[in-house]
């Protein structure tokens, strides 16, 4: 086995304070880091650092430098989009793909103006369709989202007749490898809610909340079970652990604004629920699981929800905590068939109510959905998930029909797509950064002008000239 230089790249924090992709991305590096030359970098901020592996931020231009380094590039996001030195790189190309932006962001930018929606939609689709045109091997959540990436990558012409056919091809081009956990479970250093959050006392029964409120969520529904459930236990305390996302580039949350009204008009605000402020430091997020009497999440019925992973959910196993959940995505199933807590349909809140104060009351039913969340903590150690990343690394192959010239074929098309998928706004290059640089400044009336300028006459003439150039390559 050959030692790799392998990049691992997010467009996140990596900070004292992480979100998902961060942690993801410092777990990889973490991982490869034991037979590997590794350098995680961060396209937005970095200010944490390893013994075992190199951390860095990076602007494009060190990007660069640093392509010219790497064997592996494992990317995240809308790093293809944002870095073009990553797509002439020689290197060898993982898209992570656990978290399917493309549908993640319609939900994410409901009640925008519908012209901002499509922008901000088309961007990211185009991002997507980059990866799938340009990476030679994927990683995704689980069973129900390979299904949906495998679609995708036959709709994109990368599931073709190159691809081996006997059994296991398809695990050379895509492998599930779901969020992880640390394999020991949680030490408690300090106490974090009770007796010390204003409100909450040492017998209180605690409900967390354990990450952001984004749009896709739905805290509401919550909100008005924990004011039904107050009125027969009092002492109920509803905290949510994560206000403010640390990544600058994430826009603060419709819902989130909406739960701290609702909390408000029903006269819950620091007496049933909290809202800690900030965002709560990686390694201190133990304190806080370790003093919750139960996990809650809460989201609504959309398509977002089939696909997704709640990977904040894992640290409940992690911590052995029982869980109250909305049905519909994988973990919820999980969770229901093992017995780690339970699942309640979206929106209801009678059942919603009934499972609170089930596990409120019924001191034995909570311990047993305890014992059997803390049981599943150890499939879903991050040495357990990782292993088919840490494989691949170990023998890396280019995908078979990048290397056999099917790559130009792609790049013609997805030229030919642009206007569709969002980037006939600018070209690819200077000005598709410009693009996505004027998306996170949110600066509409600029795209919405150079929209115009880009569609009209004499630049649609422009472009069929270079779509003619572009096809006598």
């Amino acid at each position: 086995m050959a030692r790799q230089r392998i990049v691992v790249v997010t467009p996140d924090v990596v900070g004292e304070k992480m979100a998902g992709p961060a942690i993801r991305a410092w777990k990889i590096a973490e991982a490869l880091a034991v037979e590997h030359e590794v350098r995680l970098l961060s396209t937005v901020e970095c200010t944490r650092s390893s013994d075992f592996f190199v951390t860095k931020f990076v602007t494009a231009k060190q990007f660069a430098q640093e392509m010219s380094w790497a064997d592996i590039v494992i990317h995240q996001g809308d790093v293809t989009a944002t870095q073009p030195s990553l797509i002439k790189s020689n290197a060898i190309k993982v898209a992570d793909l656990y978290d399917p932006l493309h549908i993640e962001v319609i939900e994410q930018n409901r009640g925008r103006d519908l012209t901002e929606q499509t922008l901000i939609w088309s961007s990211t689709l185009g991002s997507v369709i980059l990866q799938l045109a340009t990476s030679d091997f994927f990683l995704c959540a689980s069973e129900k989202q390979r299904d949906f990436w495998l679609g995708n990558l036959a709709a994109r012409g990368r599931v073709n007749p190159i691809l081996p056919g006997e059994e296991g091809g398809i695990d050379r081009l895509l492998a599930i490898v779901p969020f992880g956990l640390d394999p020991n479970p949680p030490q408690k250093q300090r106490k974090v809610l009770r007796g010390v959050q204003p409100g909450i006392d040492e017998g209180d029964y605690i409900l967390l909340w354990g990450g952001g409120i984004y749009n896709w969520f739905d805290p509401l529904t919550l909100i008005r079970a924990v004011a039904r459930v107050a009125r027969e236990m009092p002492q109920t305390r509803l905290v949510f652990m994560g206000a403010t996302h640390p990544n600058p580039n994430v826009p603060a949350m419709k819902m989130a604004q909406n739960a701290r009204d609702l909390s408000a008009e029903l006269g819950l605000t620091d007496r049933h629920v909290f809202f800690l402020e900030g965002w709560v430091p990686f390694d201190e997020r133990g304190d806080y699981l370790l003093e919750a009497d139960v996990a809650v999440s809460t989201h609504l019925a959309h398509l977002e929800t089939d696909y997704s992973f709640r990977t904040r959910l894992l640290d409940c196993f992690w911590a052995a905590l029982p869980v109250i959940a909305t049905d519909g995505d994988s973990l919820s199933t999980l969770i229901t068939q093992e017995g780690a807590g339970c699942s309640v349909p979206a929106g209801n809140v009678d059942l919603l109510v009934a499972a609170i104060l089930k596990y409120g009351k019924d001191i034995d039913a909570r311990q047993r959905a305890a014992d059997a969340s803390g049981r599943l903590a150890a499939r879903f150690s991050w040495s357990v998930v990782l292993e088919p990343l840490v494989r691949f690394c170990q023998d890396p192959e280019p995908a078979g029909d990048l290397e056999f010239g099917f790559t130009q074929a792609k790049i013609r098309s997805l030229s030919r797509m642009r206007s569709i998928s969002g980037h006939g706004i600018f070209p690819l290059g200077k000005r598709s950064k410009n693009f996505f640089g004027l998306a996170k400044q949110r600066d509409w009336a600029k795209i919405k002008e150079r929209t115009r300028l880009h569609l009209s006459p004499r630049y649609l003439a422009i472009s069929r000239r270079r779509r003619k150039a572009e096809r006598d390559l």
